[in-house]
């Protein structure tokens, strides 16, 4: 098992990519702390990881909150004796509209929850993974903060932070053996976010008008993007860090 032993805290796994990362990493060994405000999302995603025979435990946390973030770390250090991986998969946008027309909390719910929720898990995880003599982040961004596509230009900046920022840490944090890496996956049609980023209902049409942009032919899946985050929690990505990995069937070529 490719995370056999390791602590993980995936955020937003209640459902979505979120919940299809916590699974994985569970399938893999992981022991994991399954984060959401969605208390029944969240309840049920742990609840049949440990019928699957994984171990998983549900905390309410409001990312956005440092003290929350506090207690979620303490909680897994408790539950499962540690922690050495987060995977920062919780994210928002406001339905796709002219930039105008987003208003100021709208754009602050966005940053709160996109990036600022990365710089407090690593306010509060970075102590811990030094005194364990190291430590993995793994960020959600998005093909959208590198192919910017009109009408979500305060979500586009956000993911286009978060890439950054990753780089930013990884280059920070480096010499103490953390690592901090990025996945950015491609539109889906299927998460609770989709008729936001399309701005409307998920008709047919709108479905092939999207999948003509991705030169794969179809659409990022959970699984998808929780392969490519097991690969970069795992040992055997033990060099790489400040890496943003597009899930995106050749979107951004």
């Amino acid at each position: 098992m490719r995370l056999n032993g390791k602590v993980a805290i995936v955020t937003g796994a209640g459902s979505g990519f979120g919940e299809g990362i916590a699974r994985r990493f569970a399938q893999e060994g992981a022991r994991v702390v399954v984060n959401d405000v969605n208390v029944q999302g969240g309840e049920r995603v742990a609840g049949e990881i440990a019928t699957a025979g994984g171990k998983a435990l549900f905390l309410r946390a409001d990312v956005t909150r440092g003290a929350e973030w506090a207690g979620m770390i303490g909680a897994a250090e408790t539950a499962f004796g540690g922690l050495d991986i987060i995977v920062n998969n919780a994210g928002w946008t406001h339905r796709k509209k002219p930039y105008l027309e987003v208003t100021e909390a709208e754009f602050d719910k966005v940053y709160a929850i996109n990036v600022k929720s990365v710089y407090l898990s690593a306010l509060h995880a970075v102590p811990v993974f030094r005194r364990r003599g190291g430590g993995c982040l793994v960020n959600i961004a998005s093909t959208a903060g590198l192919r910017p596509r009109p009408g979500l230009t305060v979500y586009n900046s956000s993911k286009a932070a978060v890439i950054l920022m990753s780089k930013s840490m990884a280059a920070e944090f480096g010499p103490e053996r953390i690592r901090v890496n990025c996945v950015n996956p491609v539109f889906s049609a299927d998460t609770a976010l989709s008729a936001e980023f399309a701005g409307g209902a998920i008709t047919e049409e709108v479905r092939q008008r999207y999948l003509a942009t991705i030169p794969l032919g179809r659409f990022s899946t959970p699984l998808d993007v929780a392969n490519a985050c097991v690969y970069l929690a795992s040992d055997e990505a033990d060099f790489v860090s400040g890496v943003c990995l597009e899930v995106d069937g050749a979107r951004c070529v």
